[in-house]
């Protein structure tokens, strides 16, 4: 029995001497208790079934963590998700159903079949009973097939792919922060609300730029506007110039940038140095604090888009982005907020529901309406947590009183008013 229970730890280690990845439990998991001694008389007990890969290991609550951890994501979520995930485990006290929480992570390196090979191996090996993987969606469109296949529960925050829960949704897939349609309903229709009519697309060239520039270009069209033209240019890309010179030939009003991090902040950048912000309006689609604090108020200033969450929104924001900064030196990104509300949902679905087996647990988390600091919603039968949604503006130099008194609050979007509708949805999950 003792010998049964240690072999996920030692593949595990074996796995991690082989390929070079450093993977940290979030604390050392207690040595197994030895088995109670069967008195004399009783007869021999038969042998337990062998585990399979769709039952989790008994006497574990395991959580798999894949995400950015050095790349043009890394600052979203990255490390800083990993310690979000770690204070939710020790406000649980550590542990669940009277058994240790623990945390596995890797660096999925914007590469698919890292984050997909990673999740089986820890399904298998490790007896992962829920796993994480963000900051890009082709990861999180990769990894959501292998958790369907083992029936294993899956979130995702910082991958944004509307198809996560609508073309391509499943029964196991959590997407908990925000999509693409939200980011779209949100940001693309205020820009074209306040003027910016005609818009030119600069786009990240796979999964997440792809749907981000599709559900923009239904909202702009929506609204009267029109879209004269879109680039596409490669994951983190080194040099914007000829893709932002083709966006000003264009002719059009609004620059849409379609892209994240390293990405945003590099062709925000590019789009300053060539003047191409005295002629288009710079909307961006997908920006994040880190993003802003990066780049500066006097060049991000009166930058219009939209965020699932904002450290400075009340006294309850403030309180958790509060402790979160002693411990990492900077404000959250609304994804890494996310991660830890995520997985306080999840440990609190386990607790309710008595048992880690995935079925029972996906039916506790769509039952349960959820309320904390990060937000106040529910999952739907889609997978969709439906929230709000916050339009903010980057303040003016002159507006900040402090280094991350960065951004101001617009309007808050009610959350049936940005995702996608049950009409316009094809997830058979919530026909």
């Amino acid at each position: 029995m003792k010998r049964y229970l240690l072999l996920p730890s030692l593949i595990t280690l074996a796995v991690l001497a082989s390929c070079g990845k450093k993977e940290e439990p979030a604390a050392p998991a207690p040595a197994p208790a030895a088995p109670a001694a069967a008195p004399a008389a009783a007869p021999a007990a038969p042998a337990a079934p062998a585990p399979t890969a769709d039952v989790p290991a008994p006497g574990k609550v395991t959580i798999g963590y894949i995400s950015d951890l050095s790349g043009l994501y890394a600052d979203l979520e990255g490390k800083g998700g990993l310690t979000a995930i770690q204070m939710a485990i020790e406000d649980m006290g550590g542990k669940v159903l009277g058994q240790p929480v623990e945390v596995l992570s890797i660096d999925h390196q914007n590469k698919p079949d890292i984050a997909a090979s990673k999740a089986r191996e820890w399904i298998d090996t490790a007896g992962a009973t829920m796993i994480f993987a963000g900051t890009n969606s082709g990861v999180a469109l990769a990894t959501a097939k292998v958790a369907q296949e083992k029936k294993r529960v899956f979130f995702t925050n910082g991958a944004a792919t509307s198809a996560l829960t609508n073309g391509q949704c499943s029964p196991y897939t959590v997407h908990y922060a925000y999509d693409t349609v939200a980011l779209a309903k949100g940001t693309g229709a205020a820009v074209v609300e306040t003027g910016g009519k005609s818009w030119f697309f600069l786009t990240a060239d796979y999964a997440f730029g792809h749907a981000l520039e599709a559900d923009t270009t239904k909202v702009v069209k929506a609204k009267g506007g029109e879209v004269k033209g879109a680039v596409r240019a490669p994951l983190n890309a080194s040099d914007f110039s000829s893709f932002l010179l083709q966006a000003q030939s264009s002719g059009a009003q609004v620059l849409g940038l379609a892209n994240a991090g390293g990405d945003t902040v590099n062709s925000i950048k590019a789009a300053k140095e060539f003047g191409i912000d005295k002629s288009m309006k710079l909307a961006g689609l997908l920006v994040f604090l880190t993003d802003v604090k990066s780049l500066g108020l006097p060049a991000t200033q009166g930058l219009l888009h939209t965020t699932s969450w904002y450290w400075d929104y009340n006294d309850e924001t403030r309180k958790w982005a509060a402790r979160y900064e002693k411990k990492t030196g900077n404000k959250p990104t609304d994804i890494q907020a996310a991660d830890y509300s995520a997985t306080m949902t999840y440990l609190n679905a386990v607790k309710a529901a008595g048992t880690t087996d995935s079925d029972k647990v996906m039916a506790q988390l769509k039952k349960a309406p959820i309320s904390d600091f990060y937000a106040k919603g529910v999952i739907r039968p889609d997978g969709r947590m439906v929230h709000d949604m916050l339009l903010v503006e980057a303040k003016k130099p002159s507006e900040s009183k402090g280094p991350w008194d960065l951004l101001k609050v617009i309007k808050t979007i009610p959350g049936d008013q940005v995702y996608t509708t049950k009409e316009e949805s094809k997830c058979a999950l919530w026909k």
